[in-house]
C-alpha cells in the first residue's frame, strides 16, 4: 500500500513574504490615447488594495450586449495612474502597434485573397440559408391551400430561381475575425521595471491641482472616484466604495481662481440634495514641496434668508 504524500506546510513567515511580494509587484498600464487602462485581474486586485478604484469599461465575453455589468479593462483617472507611477508601482507598457513594421506585399496579397474566399463562402452559405427558409415557408403555405400539387411545386421553383438571380450578399454583413492578442501583457516584472517611462499625460496647472488634491486625500486614507455626474472632480469615500457611501464632492480650483457666485450656489444646492458636503480644494503656495498644504473649504446649503 502506498503511503500518503506528506502535506506541504507553509509557515506564517513564508506566507507573509509571498503576500508582500505580490503586493509589491509592478502594475502594467496601457494607454488608449490619454486614458490609462489596466487589463490583468491580479493587477486590478493589487491596485484596489492601494486604494485605486477606477471604472470597469469592458464588456463581458458571455454577455457582450448589455451594460449592467462590465468587465476589464479598468479605466483609471489620470491622477490614479500618476499616483501609482509616483509610488513606483506602475510601469507604462509601450504599445507595439504604434511601430511601423515592414509591409510584406506577399502577406498583404494572401490576406486579401483569404478575405475574398471568406466572402464567397459566406455568400453561398447565406443563399442556402435563405433558400431553406423560403422553401419551408412556401411549403407550409401551399399545404394549407387547396390548390394542385403541380401548381405549388411550380411556384416554389419560380421563387427559388428568382432568388438565385436576385440574391446579393453585402460585404457589410460579412463576418470578420478580429485579432484580440494584446501586446505587453506577458512581460515579466523585471521587464516591466525596465519599460517604465515618463508619464505620457501633459501636466498643466489644472491637472497639477487635481493631482495634489487627489494625493493628499489618499494619504489621509480616503477613497476617491470620479464625480462627473455630480458636477465635481471627485467623490470622497471614508472606505471602499463597495461598502460606504460618498461623504464629499470635491471641486478643485486654483488659489487665485475666481468662481462665480451662481456656480457656488448651484454646487452647494446640489450637494445638499444628494446629502453630501461640497469641498472646494486648492493646493498651497509651495508647489515644489511634496508636503504642500491643501486648503479645504466646505459648502453646505442652509436655505435662503
Amino acid at each position: 500500500m502506498d503511503s500518503p504524500e506528506p502535506k506541504r506546510t507553509v509557515s506564517r513567515e513564508d506566507a507573509s513574504k509571498e503576500s508582500m511580494a505580490i503586493s509589491r509587484q509592478v502594475i502594467g498600464i496601457n494607454f488608449c490615447g490619454p486614458t490609462p487602462l489596466m487589463w490583468r485581474a491580479d493587477e486590478l486586485k493589487s491596485a484596489r488594495e492601494l486604494g485605486i478604484i477606477g471604472t470597469l469599461v469592458g464588456s463581458l465575453a458571455r454577455q457582450p450586449r448589455q451594460n449592467t455589468r462590465l468587465g476589464r479593462p479598468l479605466e483609471l483617472l489620470p491622477e490614479e495612474g500618476r499616483l501609482l507611477a509616483d509610488m513606483g508601482r506602475a510601469a507604462v507598457i509601450p504599445d507595439s502597434t504604434n511601430e511601423d513594421p515592414e509591409v510584406n506585399p506577399e502577406q498583404v496579397q494572401q490576406y486579401h485573397a483569404g478575405m475574398e474566399n471568406s466572402f464567397q463562402e459566406q455568400g453561398a452559405m447565406a443563399l442556402e440559408d435563405r433558400k431553406t427558409t423560403l422553401l419551408r415557408v412556401m411549403t407550409a403555405k401551399h399545404n394549407e391551400d387547396s390548390g394542385s400539387q403541380e401548381d405549388s411545386n411550380g411556384a416554389v421553383r419560380d421563387r427559388l430561381e428568382a432568388l438565385d438571380h436576385g440574391f446579393s450578399f453585402p460585404r457589410t454583413a460579412m463576418a470578420v475575425q478580429l485579432c484580440t492578442a494584446r501586446a505587453g501583457l506577458s512581460h515579466c516584472p523585471e521587464v516591466r521595471r525596465l519599460l517604465a517611462t515618463d508619464w505620457p499625460i501633459p501636466r498643466d496647472e489644472r491637472s497639477e491641482t487635481r493631482f495634489r488634491v487627489f494625493r493628499d486625500l489618499r494619504r489621509q486614507g480616503f477613497y476617491l472616484t470620479s464625480a462627473g455626474k455630480f458636477g465635481g472632480d471627485y467623490l470622497v469615500y471614508p472606505g471602499d466604495p463597495l461598502r460606504f457611501h460618498a461623504y464629499f464632492i470635491v471641486v478643485c480650483i486654483s488659489m487665485d481662481e475666481s468662481m462665480p457666485l451662481c456656480d457656488v450656489l448651484a454646487i452647494a444646492r446640489l450637494g445638499s440634495n444628494v446629502k453630501k458636503t461640497v469641498l472646494l480644494c486648492s493646493s498651497g503656495e509651495s508647489q515644489e514641496d511634496d508636503g504642500e498644504e491643501v486648503v479645504y473649504t466646505s459648502l453646505q446649503w442652509s436655505g435662503m434668508v
